[in-house]
């Protein structure tokens, strides 16, 4: 596949979207407020949504596998997202959820067409051949039932992927030596999003200042906070091992089929960020690594 890892991260980014939209849509916090999560914030669902997957986690456990929040501000919504409602509840409610949420914001008549069937059917076959040994949310995600319609089907597809991906970046995080905290710092160095958008991550200033000196001590940051040439090398190896390790998939899939349902996904990310549900700055830095 020609330049097999640029298509892994194209990939990534036309994916990412179709699977955030459960954090933001309207009709997913419904199905939260239902279950009797506070909605006036994202946190309590996005924590109970995502870790959902793995049972019911303890707040270390999710920590480790979410990998750049404090663990203060996991341990501020896990165990307790569990005395609200069960995983099982959880996952159902997710499922009706992102289901119409996907309704909303492409239309019954793209959810219902047969260009969303065969993305669907492309992103499936993808996670499937996904290994998810050693990736805890992709595993639980993986094994998760696939869902009939093919828009939910779309969406766990994306979920699973990113997930994948995910997974796959933490390990090239630690491989750099970069803990939780320090691994959004360096992101910010390098002009990934502003320092501001990571302060939703729950870090205080004195660890986000302990950080940037561990950073500096090592020659990755300068005294302004931005990244050095070495800080945005180690950075671009970080970056590349992701892609690297986020490439089996696509390979799995096929140049072609790859390339075809690239074709497929971009109308429907156009829609999905035409919706104004997504915020323009993230932590995951899409658009700009």
């Amino acid at each position: 596949m020609a330049d097999e890892y640029g298509r892994t991260r194209q990939m990534w980014h036309l994916l990412e979207p179709l699977h955030a939209v459960l954090y933001y849509a309207p009709e997913v916090l419904a199905e939260a407020g239902a279950l009797g999560y506070d909605v006036s914030e994202r946190w309590p669902g996005y924590f109970a949504w995502r870790a959902a997957p793995l049972g019911a986690p303890d707040a270390a456990e999710v920590a480790g596998a979410f990998h750049s929040f404090s663990p203060r501000m996991v341990a501020e919504h896990i165990p307790a997202a569990w005395d609200v409602a069960a995983p099982d509840r959880l996952l159902e409610a997710r499922t009706r959820g992102i289901g119409e949420a996907y309704r909303a914001v492409l239309g019954s008549e793209t959810v219902s067409g047969p260009a969303l069937a065969e993305a669907a059917a492309l992103a499936r076959r993808a996670a499937e051949a996904a290994d998810t040994a050693g990736r805890p949310l992709a595993a639980a995600n993986a094994a998760l039932p696939w869902p009939e319609e093919p828009h939910r089907a779309l969406w766990h597809a994306a979920t699973v992927l990113r997930e994948h991906r995910g997974d796959g970046h933490v390990s090239a995080l630690a491989d750099a030596g970069l803990d939780p905290v320090e691994s959004l710092v360096s992101f910010a160095a390098i002009g990934a999003a502003p320092v501001e958008v990571f302060s939703s991550r729950g870090w205080s200033d004195a660890e986000w200042a302990a950080a940037r000196e561990r950073l500096a001590v090592r020659g990755l940051v300068g005294p302004d906070g931005t990244a050095t040439e070495e800080g945005r090398a180690l950075r671009a190896r970080v970056e590349r091992r992701t892609d690297e390790l986020a490439a089996a998939p696509w390979r799995a899939l096929g140049e072609s089929h790859t390339d075809r349902l690239a074709g497929l996904l971009g109308p429907l990310w156009v829609e999905v960020l035409a919706s104004g549900l997504l915020p323009r700055e993230n932590t995951l830095g899409i658009g700009k690594v």
